[in-house]
């Protein structure tokens, strides 16, 4: 289907900021929410093996929805292998062995869901999610459902020592004593985080290596690689994670750069695995915060010396990446007050005046076009330049601070230069929680909540 743009402005010479919003309004194609109006994203992507999708916010449903639909259509017309998201290992691999439909005929979506128990449970526990794990189990068991990030480090310790009592009990032993040096810290890796920091103890650095690199030379010779590439990605975690509790001390960018690089070879591991076990190169969807996947080269982050997955991934992979943003104006989204309380519907405030946000609303609502896809390479010359102008970008978290907004959830960015395409909702929604004590509105909650319960 050829591509038809809507809105476009015909006028006469105009100054930069009119040629701005001409150049958007002639470039962006209006979305209504169907997925076959995905067919102009689809083409740009072409054979690109990394497609990474952004999320402005960790809370938003038009954001979920539009990366399942998206992520639905690679899987079944384009063959992708894999759906990597920003969450723990052992955990996603739960929601692996549902899709893969190696869990039981009648297990469901909110069965494999119910190992997500840590802060913000939300994030995966939604309606949206089920409803992809559901499909991708009926439709595209041929895909895998896998974790990036680095929280685990007690959960995949505890997968090593697992994996090795079936295979080697010895080596179980070995790796019980070696990993024995977390538990005077109980499970909460901010005490041994804040000992390590301080040098109140000796770090548990050298065990995590010397596991890792005992897993890496123990191959087994016979068994399920699928096992072994599991336990020695925990063992990676373990390692990894022991270096960002101690990265927290040295400063914001040394535990932000080790994680996202941790997220990037994670990626890497997972895609030469996935070659060697399915005979061709691996192409993977990759589901993370657009302040992960826009590359940091194009934003004050990188200017202050933070990388990131998605500057990772296209220094490594190069046209094999293809990365989409997504922006919203105004409208809800699920987000704390504060960090390890409980997810509320919260209203979202209109993008500052000197933001991507309110840029784009202000060419949609000219337009007549509040909901679109702007492919960076349809933008026309004096449109591109001007975008290029260094502009305010909006990042929510799981914490919503509307107070301190400003300061809170903004940075400089150029956005052509951070993404290869952009989705635009100008008023977006909450996602749609699955536990009771997330999602209420935050107009039903007093101030006091939790501690006034």
């Amino acid at each position: 289907m050829g591509l038809l743009h809507f809105g476009c402005m015909r006028s006469e010479p105009s100054s930069p900021s009119r040629a701005l919003l001409d150049g958007l309004c002639c470039a962006a194609l209006p979305y209504h929410g169907d997925a076959r109006e995905l067919g102009p994203l689809l083409e740009a992507i072409g054979d690109a093996r990394f497609v990474l999708l952004g999320e402005a916010t960790h809370g938003t449903h038009e954001f979920y929805r539009t990366r399942a639909q998206l992520t639905q259509r690679l899987l079944a017309e384009r063959g992708f292998d894999a759906v990597a998201v920003e969450a723990d290992w052992p955990d996603a691999l739960c929601l692996n062995d549902y899709v893969r439909g190696r869990e039981a005929p009648d297990d469901s979506p909110d069965e494999a869901l119910a190992t997500f128990t840590r802060f913000p449970r939300w994030m995966w526990r939604n309606e949206e999610v089920r409803e992809l794990l559901a499909w991708m189990r009926a439709e595209a068991r041929h895909a895998g459902f896998y974790g990036l990030d680095l929280y685990s480090l007690h959960a995949s310790i505890r997968a090593v020592v697992s994996y090795l009592e079936k295979h080697d009990p010895a080596a179980a032993a070995r790796a019980r004593a070696r990993y024995s040096c977390f538990e005077q810290y109980g499970h909460d890796p901010h005490e041994y985080a804040e000992a390590a920091g301080y040098g109140l103890t000796s770090s548990c650095e050298q065990a995590v290596v010397h596991q890792l690199l005992e897993l890496q030379q123990r191959v087994p010779p016979h068994g399920d690689p699928d096992s072994h590439f599991h336990a020695e990605q925990n063992a990676h975690l373990a390692k990894n994670a022991e270096a960002y509790a101690r990265a927290m001390f040295a400063g914001r960018h040394a535990s932000w750069n080790l994680r996202d690089t941790h997220m990037a070879d994670t990626l890497d591991r997972l895609a030469e695995h996935l070659e060697r076990r399915n005979g061709h190169p691996a192409r993977i969807v990759v589901w993370a915060h657009n302040s992960h996947l826009g590359d940091a080269r194009a934003t004050g982050m990188g200017d202050e010396g933070e990388l990131n997955l998605g500057q990772l991934v296209r220094q490594r992979h190069g046209r094999e990446a293809f990365n989409l943003g997504f922006t919203t104006f105004s409208g809800t989204v699920l987000a704390a007050r504060e960090w390890d309380s409980p997810g509320l519907v919260r209203t979202v405030r209109p993008g500052l005046a000197d933001s991507y946000e309110a840029l784009f609303h202000q060419a949609g609502t000219h337009a007549g076009m509040p909901n679109f896809l702007l492919r960076m390479q349809d933008l026309g010359e004096a449109a591109s330049g001007a975008l290029r102008e260094r502009r305010l970008e909006r990042a929510i978290g799981v914490v919503y601070a509307p107070a301190t907004e400003r300061w809170s959830h903004y940075f400089e960015a150029e956005l052509p230069a951070q993404f290869d395409a952009v989705m635009h909702f100008d008023e977006s929604h909450a996602l749609r929680a699955l536990d009771a004590d997330a999602g209420r509105s935050e107009d039903e909650v007093p101030e006091t909540f939790p501690s006034g319960l």
